[in-house]
């Protein structure tokens, strides 16, 4: 069953994670130019480098839809540059699971694949998609929702060891953005974790550095640049989150759901 997965940031890594290992081939597609702050997790990171790997699981950087397909055979899990989406015709996937996470639906419809699911704010099933999963941290993280859209953003980060916002890293400046720090350090609160155009982007709380945008990347005044993990547990720099794996079992959970309700336990197109 082949499923394309829009966005390749570690949350949808997470997704993508837990898909692969039950199965599933995936191609998911990104823009020319990631900017996921969580490199270390993060199939984006092929578009950099050519391939990456989460975990136990290879991905590559396909050039076309056919060479992806290709990929998916030998076992990996593919990436496509493609912003807009416009390879899902192309590919004819069985689903299609929108983990872009810009709050509001780029492009995503209902008829795109026999499952369409969609994470986070910004969908609504029957009309865009036909399940959503909800994103926000509580107790509703991952559920699957049919018949009603997740909660709206609020622009607050989930709290993690008592701290929300103070966790994130925003770039000082408009320009280019270069690191002082590697992920996964343990920095203290008032330390230069980075520069833009010469200035300073603090860490406002001590812990371990879980993420950085990569040395050259163009960042606008406060646009999210790092994140600090106040439990600093460096290992959690290296593998998915509980929140990545909680939303990717309620995608899972939705296209078995799905699966099932269709004639014969097939999807029908």
């Amino acid at each position: 069953m082949l499923v394309v997965i829009k966005g390749a940031g570690d949350l949808a890594t997470g997704i993508a994670c837990r898909l692969f290992r039950c199965g599933f081939a995936l191609v998911m597609t990104e823009t020319a130019r990631p900017t996921t702050v969580r490199c270390t997790v993060a199939f984006s990171q092929a578009v950099y480098r050519g391939s990456a790997q989460v975990e136990d699981i290879p991905a590559r950087l396909a050039a076309a839809p056919e060479e992806a397909l290709a990929l998916t055979g030998r076992g990996f899990v593919a990436v496509l540059v493609d912003p807009s989406g416009t390879s899902v015709e192309a590919l004819r996937p069985d689903v299609v699971v929108d983990a872009v996470l810009a709050k509001r639906n780029l492009g995503t419809h209902l008829t795109d694949a026999s499952c369409v699911v969609g994470v986070g704010p910004g969908f609504l099933p029957g009309r865009d998609c036909h399940a959503a999963v909800e994103t926000q941290r509580g107790h509703d993280l991952g559920r699957v929702l049919w018949d009603q859209a997740p909660a709206s953003n609020t622009g607050v980060p989930g709290e993690i060891g008592g701290y929300t916002v103070e966790r994130l890293l925003r770039a000082p400046a408009d320009g280019v953005f270069l690191p002082a720090a590697r992920i996964g350090d343990l920095v203290e609160a008032g330390q230069p974790v980075g520069y833009v155009e010469g200035t300073p982007m603090r860490a406002q709380i001590s812990g371990v550095l879980r993420g950085l945008l990569p040395d050259g990347t163009p960042v606008h005044t406060g646009m999210k640049a790092g994140d600090i993990d106040p439990r600093c547990r460096r290992e959690h720099c290296f593998s998915v989150s509980d929140k990545a794996r909680a939303v990717g079992g309620g995608v899972l959970e939705a296209i078995l759901t799905q699966y099932h309700r269709k004639e014969g336990g097939t999807y029908v197109r």
